[in-house]
């Protein structure tokens, strides 16, 4: 297989992924479509041969484009994903993309959010990217678009249904227990195959990893060293935190979908945390 070839079937093996971002973000097929081979042509043009993890290059990619296209858009009307193919078969494709969409009605409500509120939302909590990767994106600090998802996430719970904080508070609890106990073999078994952890930078400077991915080695990072974590709420989510005296130092952010965590955010920078709607849960 040559390089073309390869670098081919890994965008394809990465299409549906892609197109499920860009019409989260864009709430029309066509232009999700469009998105996607937008990703295609600069990929066949770039040098990637330095790129570590080019899923993630790919979804960065995606992101940028949809977000220019938010930000010329004047109106749109949200379109549902077809579940047939124009000859009037079921496509597999479409029919995966619809199991797990979020729905037409939510599409509407993302529809009246600012452009980076919508790409910070989307990214992060549909899809478990981390606050670190896209502040590039927007060209902001990841604090700032922290707080562009925390905004986003209240106004999207005004008027839709928000995943139920209290069925993510019975995983993660399940995850500190596990933890603590240094129950390696349980760690395993709520994690995502591709879970990540990563850590910003007075989290890092600390001494905790930039970041650490896998689930293998997310289990072996946590093994053991949530004794002093709390169960807390964060921006209305589980989470846990370190709060001696009460006091939020270290906050975990967990990002949980289909009952299995898929990333955790270890914060430590205090402007961060001030700005963080905590609640310590007892």
């Amino acid at each position: 297989m040559n390089g073309n070839t390869a670098l081919a079937a890994r965008f394809e093996a990465d299409r549906p992924r892609l197109r499920a971002v860009a019409h989260r973000m864009l709430g029309s097929t066509s232009e999700a479509d469009d998105a996607v081979q937008e990703a295609w042509l600069r990929l066949d043009r770039s040098d990637t041969s330095e790129v570590g993890n080019l899923s993630g290059w790919l979804t960065t990619v995606v992101a940028r484009v949809c977000l220019d296209v938010l930000r010329s858009r004047k109106s749109r009307r949200e379109e549902p994903l077809p579940t047939e193919d124009p000859a009037g078969g079921v496509d597999p494709e479409h029919e995966a993309l619809l199991a797990d969409s979020v729905g037409v009605a939510l599409l509407v409500v993302l529809d009246t959010l600012a452009p980076a509120e919508r790409l910070a939302f989307v990214l992060h909590d549909l899809f478990g990217v981390s606050f670190v990767e896209i502040a590039p994106i927007l060209g902001k600090s990841p604090a700032a678009a922290r707080q562009l998802a925390s905004r986003a996430r209240r106004r999207v719970r005004g008027t839709e249904s928000a995943p139920d904080p209290h069925r993510g508070r019975v995983v993660v609890d399940a995850f500190l227990a596990a933890s603590r106990e240094g129950d390696f073999a349980a760690l395993l078994t709520l994690l995502d195959p591709d879970a990540v952890v990563r850590s910003d930078a007075a989290a890092a400077a600390a001494g905790s990893d930039a970041e650490v991915r896998g689930r293998d080695a997310v289990a072996a990072f946590f093994n053991g060293r949530a004794k002093h974590a709390r169960s807390a709420f964060v921006d209305g989510l589980a989470g846990a935190a370190w709060a001696p005296g009460g006091t939020p130092r270290v906050v975990f952010d967990f990002v949980v979908s289909d009952g299995l965590v898929v990333a955790i955010d270890v914060l430590a920078d205090p402007d961060l945390l001030a700005g963080l709607d905590l609640e310590l849960v007892d």
